[in-house]
């Protein structure tokens, strides 16, 4: 609970009281912006950059936590499939979930937006400076890390030690990555919702967060990159 609350948990809370911000502000939920990487210093970038990359460092604190609980246990990350015992099977495992999961993710965000469950998500909106994209990407990865180590790999050892049944875990893992991007809208919460069924699955067939680490990066990296090259180019990209 202690982990929860110093990350995703207190996230799923901060996503619920802005998505009834959304629901009782004037105006469709389409009409409305989520934007997830933006500045933090408009016209300083210097002073942006090192507000960026501290904003990446202490959203990974969680997972050091989590990590040092694990060696108190004598198991530590590995016990997870957190580690760089198995490189090659994790990136190709995760290569083949991104490309699997990335254009129905896409389709699905499209579909729930036109028709008014979610708003429009605004990957990034930083600045045309020389870090923007390794921002972007390290950004990515953060994510990705954050969340699989605590929302799969953790949370699925933890309620297993408690007790809890495997369909109750996958159901509160699930219903927790749904949480956190609730801010987005009903779509969101249930396109990710479905994506944390995946996961869990995936995860126990395997016993690494590796693959689902690297697939989750590659599909952040997809949604923050190429929103900043396609953004205004193309016609079916919502810009907000």
């Amino acid at each position: 609970m202690l982990v929860l609350a110093l990350s995703l948990g207190a996230s799923g809370v901060s996503a619920l009281i802005s998505f009834i911000g959304s629901l009782t502000k004037p105006g469709a939920l389409k009409q409305q912006a989520a934007t997830l990487n933006s500045s933090y210093a408009p016209g300083r970038p210097w002073l942006d950059l090192a507000w960026q990359l501290f904003g990446i460092t202490t959203a990974l604190v969680p997972v050091a936590l989590v990590a040092h609980l694990l060696l108190r246990e004598g198991a530590g990350l590995r016990a997870i499939g957190f580690d760089r015992t198995r490189p090659w099977p994790d990136l190709g495992r995760g290569t083949l979930i991104a490309a699997g999961i990335g254009s129905l993710g896409l389709a699905f965000y499209l579909g729930a937006r036109g028709a008014g469950f979610n708003l429009t998500v605004v990957p990034e909106s930083l600045p045309g400076v020389w870090w923007k994209f390794p921002v972007l990407i390290l950004s990515a990865v953060q994510n990705a890390v954050l969340e699989e180590v605590i929302v799969v790999g953790y949370l699925l050892r933890r309620l297993g030690q408690l007790g809890w049944s495997p369909m109750g875990a996958l159901v509160a893992s699930s219903v927790l990555r749904g949480s956190y991007h609730l801010y987005q809208g009903v779509g969101g919460f249930v396109g990710n919702m479905a994506m944390g069924v995946v996961f869990v699955l995936l995860y126990r067939r395997w016993g690494r967060v590796g693959p689902l680490v690297v697939a989750h990066s590659l599909l952040d990296i997809g949604a923050f990159v190429g929103y900043a090259l396609l953004a205004g180019k193309v016609g079916w990209l919502p810009t907000g």
